[in-house]
């Protein structure tokens, strides 16, 4: 693999600027995201993959995209359909358990139809977390439901479903944000369980998919664990927690560093994740200024970072050879029984 930093940046439009063209070629980053200001039509996603692609000279870099369904689904239609939520899905595993697991792997296969042809590679699904009543609907209904146990089984059978499609699944939020009683986006939750709760409940879906690829950081506050750090910045929490219990040795990406539940500017809360052990920053919003502050204290993927991101490019599959039209008229019947 050629050296790259370990980062995952965004971009600010539809087609890359001559300024970010030269700043991904000069810093390499790993991967890249899209977000909906990114996203206008089919040929135009796919050159724009391409040319953050070309920037870095790896044409299978990881391109990211949080289509999830429900209210998270960056590409809508025309160029997809409504997808349901989680939630919704987890309706139809309550009814009927084959029925929904089914429906889980389908619709992450008809993700994968949706992306492959636009060079899109990783999709952030499945949420892993399990919510608890009164927490911040951040999660609500892209959560698969409240047990644990429902939780992990439709997330591994949406994980098998990207990878059935030639995608790769990110699980997240690593060790679970359903408790947080705040949106990470404006500021930081503080979750005050005790770690015999969070390890039989919380930790319990990342524990059976901890052999996936790749996951994402919770910017929460687990008291019991470390007081004084969310789980993105905690050595602690990932060390015991994220690589010790649950078993996880994927690559760790941060959720974006520039969520105000982190704290300082951008090039000290890259500093603070990457002194955590997280693998991987990621910046989303393709804020010029903030990118140069975070690629400014990247370093190069290096040593367990880099073997774990060498483990993910390997780890691509050619798709199946499932039936796109069969898929959709099965996915259709299934959730108009839900």
């Amino acid at each position: 693999m050629t050296e790259s930093k370990a980062i995952i940046l965004g971009s600010s439009g539809l087609s890359l600027t001559a300024d970010e063209r030269a700043f991904y070629t000069e810093h390499r980053p790993w991967g890249f995201i899209l977000f909906g200001r990114n996203i206008g039509e089919p040929s135009q996603i796919a050159d724009l993959v391409a040319g953050m692609r070309d920037c870095v000279g790896r044409p299978d870099a990881p391109v990211l995209i949080d289509q999830e369904g429900g209210r998270v689904q960056r590409i809508r239609p025309p160029m997809a359909p409504h997808y349901p939520s989680g939630a919704d899905l987890g309706a139809l595993y309550d009814a009927d358990p084959d029925a929904g697991l089914r429906a889980a792997w389908i619709m992450s296969r008809l993700h994968a139809f949706d992306l492959l042809p636009l060079g899109i590679n990783v999709d952030c699904l499945p949420v892993l977390d399990v919510p608890e009543p009164g927490a911040h609907q951040v999660i609500g209904s892209r959560a698969y439901g409240l047990s644990a146990a429902t939780v992990a089984a439709m997330g591994a059978a949406a994980a098998a479903g990207l990878k059935a499609g030639g995608l790769l699944p990110v699980i997240k939020h690593m060790p679970g944000h359903g408790r947080a009683r705040a949106d990470t986006h404006h500021e930081l939750p503080v979750v005050d369980t005790c770690r015999e709760d969070l390890s039989a409940r919380d930790f319990a879906p990342f524990r059976e998919l901890r052999h996936e690829a790749m996951a994402m950081s919770a910017h929460v506050v687990f008291s019991a664990l470390d007081p004084d750090s969310p789980a993105t910045t905690s050595k602690r929490v990932i060390d015991e927690v994220i690589r010790g219990e649950i078993g996880f040795d994927g690559l760790l990406m941060s959720d974006d560093v520039s969520m105000n539940a982190l704290s300082g500017d951008c090039a000290a809360r890259a500093r603070a994740i990457f002194a955590a052990g997280c693998d991987v920053t990621l910046h989303c919003n393709g804020d010029p200024a903030e990118m140069v502050a975070v690629a400014g204290v990247a370093p190069l993927l290096s040593g367990d970072a880099l073997r774990r991101a060498e483990a993910v490019e390997r780890a691509f599959l050619a798709p199946d050879a499932s039936d796109e039209a069969a898929l959709r008229a099965e996915f259709e019947s299934l959730m108009a029984t839900a």
